[in-house]
């Protein structure tokens, strides 16, 4: 997917925070979900409509691309397909758990398919079978990061 440009990262911050001032003056991370331009799109869509307030990561892709794990109160500025700052978000809980332990309330939360468990299990494992960032890929037991986040700063309103 495109990197986001600094300076449009920078302007599309002070344009949010004229509308939030009370968010903090540095600009946060921006990031894009799913692997390619169109899942970034399709899922940044169920975001903005309110569909989608939870995602998951492979807690081994974290540990191979060095990248710090999300954290509770953290802001994420959300890119589309394009690497377009589109939203912001906060991240208001996480949880590392297998695989095979995610529950049903968090398959639903993604917002994804039909919202049930056994589509987001299969979904998932196929997307990390095909994109995931580390050697092992996927396995029942492997720790997810479950994340639960709010709708801080929908796209139209910039």
């Amino acid at each position: 997917m495109t990197t986001p440009d600094r300076s449009a990262l920078a302007s599309y911050w002070e344009t949010v925070r004229a509308e939030h001032p009370d968010l903090p003056v540095d600009v946060p991370e921006a990031w894009a979900f799913g692997a390619t331009p169109a899942h970034a799109d399709e899922l940044l869509a169920l975001v903005l409509a309110g569909v989608k307030t939870g995602t998951a990561s492979s807690l081994w892709d974290y540990e191979e691309a060095e990248d710090p794990l999300p954290a509770e109160g953290e802001l994420s500025i959300i890119l589309d397909g394009d690497g377009a700052p589109r939203a912001v978000i906060e991240t208001t809980s996480i949880r590392i758990v297998a695989f095979d332990e995610v529950d049903a309330e968090h398959a639903a939360a993604e917002g994804e398919g039909d919202r049930t468990l056994d589509y987001w299990r299969a979904s998932h494992e196929r997307y990390w079978r095909a994109h995931s960032e580390n050697p092992r890929g996927f396995e029942p037991q492997m720790p997810v990061v479950c994340e639960l986040f709010r709708l801080v700063h929908p796209a139209g309103r910039t």
